[in-house]
């Protein structure tokens, strides 16, 4: 009866075998991931260019147009009778949101159509934490920017209206609050356009969305019988972001907070969506 004996392994073998490198997901490195995916990309530092260009030059173009009305003796629009350097200095917010909205659909969308999604997930298996990273790097980002420019329009439009009704300064009740809100409003605009991007994974659908919500649909509910137009306009999305950073309100708006919550509802039920079907569909 033969006996088989296992030899020992020597040192060569020992070394020569392939020792696999310890590697774990944390969230941590997710967000590292997307934070270098983020500004990997020459489209970013374009777009929130743009986003600050658009906010910051119509910000001043608006508050020179009022100061030269007023110098000129001719007579002011209605919009802008009863302008606040506030409202003046965040005129392009509806400009800048459009920037940063559409970098959001790119952040994820982009990725379906180049296929770098399949490593990415290949990477992240539990794909929740990817949509999560995308949202939270970017959201921040524009955050960051959108306040930044917020202020600069701010600071060059109250130098531009001194002297006139409209002057107003940080000091003022509720102008900071503005400030803020109007960053806090650019940056989930910039949420949502992530998500769209997850849930269409189309560059051409995320933004056509994203444009018919923030600027279609408000058209569409003027043409309701008026009694319709009190109970949805509020409510919209636009409409409800508006209201976080608008200095004053009149009785058919909603509160800042109240803005907020109702935007802040939308924003979670675009990152359901894209959750949902991260989940539920192959990429």
């Amino acid at each position: 009866m033969s006996t088989l004996t296992a030899s020992p392994e020597t040192p060569e073998t020992a070394s020569a075998a392939p020792s696999r490198p310890a590697y774990r997901v944390t969230g941590r490195r997710v967000l590292a991931s997307e934070w270098a995916k983020l500004w990997s990309l020459r489209s970013t530092w374009i777009t929130l260019g743009l986003g600050l260009v658009f906010l910051v030059a119509f910000g001043i173009i608006a508050a020179s147009h009022y100061k030269s009305n007023l110098d000129s003796g001719r007579h002011l629009d209605r919009d802008f009778a009863t302008s606040t350097a506030v409202s003046l200095s965040l005129f392009g917010t509806n400009f800048a949101q459009l920037a940063l909205g559409v970098l959001g659909v790119l952040v994820t969308a982009g990725e379906y159509s180049t296929g770098m999604i399949r490593s990415t997930l290949a990477a992240v298996p539990r794909r929740l934490p990817v949509l999560w990273s995308k949202a939270a790097v970017y959201g921040l980002v524009a955050l960051l920017v959108a306040t930044v420019g917020a202020f600069v329009a701010f600071l060059v439009g109250s130098r531009i209206v001194s002297g006139t009704p409209a002057a107003m300064g940080l000091g003022h009740a509720g102008v900071v609050r503005s400030l803020l809100g109007a960053g806090l409003y650019l940056g989930l605009v910039g949420v949502i356009g992530t998500a769209l991007g997850a849930l269409l994974r189309s560059v051409a659908g995320g933004i056509s969305v994203l444009v018919a919500a923030l600027m279609l649909v408000p058209g569409l509910v003027s043409l309701l019988p008026t009694s319709w137009q009190g109970d949805i306009d509020p409510y919209l999305p636009s409409h409800a972001g508006e209201s976080i950073f608008a200095l004053t309100h009149d009785s058919t708006a909603l509160s800042p907070s109240g803005g907020l919550l109702v935007f802040l509802a939308w924003t979670a039920l675009a990152l359901a969506g894209a959750a949902y079907r991260l989940l539920r569909s192959d990429v």
